[in-house]
């Protein structure tokens, strides 16, 4: 059930509502940047998808006084999952990335618990290297899609929720690149990133069926790498971005194509 909470006293977020059907939502508000200043709270929000959100997940919601939401999941998380709740007044954008388990047929694998397939595209490490790789990719080959982002919140688009299915990998990267582009301190980005791993923030597969090999511990072992959120994934965004830019300065402007005067808005509306 959701609670109603008042908002705290001197500009702190909100505490944590208990939503009964979006996982992994929190503000971002107060994380520090690196010149002392701090993320607006109630300005920018993160989740996972919004479509089996109840009645009363929906009237939070809108008390949030949301301007977009911004959904980066594909056709495949639209046809699994369903559309999201609609929300009064709000602006919806869609922005499909890439989703590092490939879509419908590997999440039907995994519904099923296949485990022999799982192994071999999973085991020996696998696992980690896909999840790896795929942080690695998104940032490299979907600066405009970031670059579209951070204009829209420079111009307009808050506050704003973002969102994929699961609220870790493409939201993940997401929130951490705007935050980068705020200037917050990057142990402070992956410290929020990290808090997905609590037990009620992490996605809730739906199995086909249940039976003994499905809920086999190799099952759950093989999947781990793909429901974590670990800070070597991140490491690897950061580390692309140090590689091929140089550094976050030449990743938003050369890379996201983002002006000295838009980043200046997108600060004056996200920081305290």
């Amino acid at each position: 059930m959701t609670q109603q909470i008042p908002p705290t006293p001197q500009g702190l977020p909100q505490p944590e509502p208990e939503l009964a059907g979006v996982r992994n939502f929190r503000d971002v508000g107060g994380l520090p940047t690196t010149d002392g200043r701090r993320v607006r709270p109630g300005r920018l929000f993160r989740s996972g998808h919004l479509a089996h959100a109840t009645e009363t997940d929906a009237q939070f919601l809108n008390s949030l006084g949301l301007h977009t939401v911004f959904d980066f999941r594909n056709d495949a998380d639209h046809a699994l999952e369903g559309p999201d709740v609609e929300l009064a007044g709000v602006r919806n954008v869609n922005i499909p990335l890439s989703d590092p388990a490939d879509g419908r047929e590997f999440w039907k694998m995994v519904r099923d618990g296949d485990l022999a397939r799982l192994r071999s595209l999973l085991g020996d490490g696998k696992g980690e290297a896909r999840m790896a790789h795929s942080y690695r990719s998104i940032i490299a080959n979907r600066t405009a899609e970031h670059g579209r982002v951070l204009r829209a919140l420079a111009a307009d688009s808050v506050p704003a929720l973002m969102h994929c299915a699961a609220g870790k990998d493409r939201a993940g990267l997401s929130i951490a690149v705007t935050l980068l582009a705020l200037g917050v301190e990057r142990e402070a980005i992956v410290a929020d990133y990290l808090e997905s791993n609590a037990p009620h923030r992490r996605y809730r597969v739906r199995r086909s069926g249940e039976t003994q090999e499905t809920r086999a511990p190799e099952v759950a072992e093989l999947l781990a790498p793909l429901f974590d959120a670990r800070a070597a994934y991140l490491a690897a965004a950061f580390d692309t971005i140090d590689e091929r830019w140089g550094g976050v300065p030449s990743y938003l402007t050369e890379g996201l194509g983002l002006s000295p005067e838009a980043l200046d808005r997108l600060r004056a509306r996200l920081l305290d």
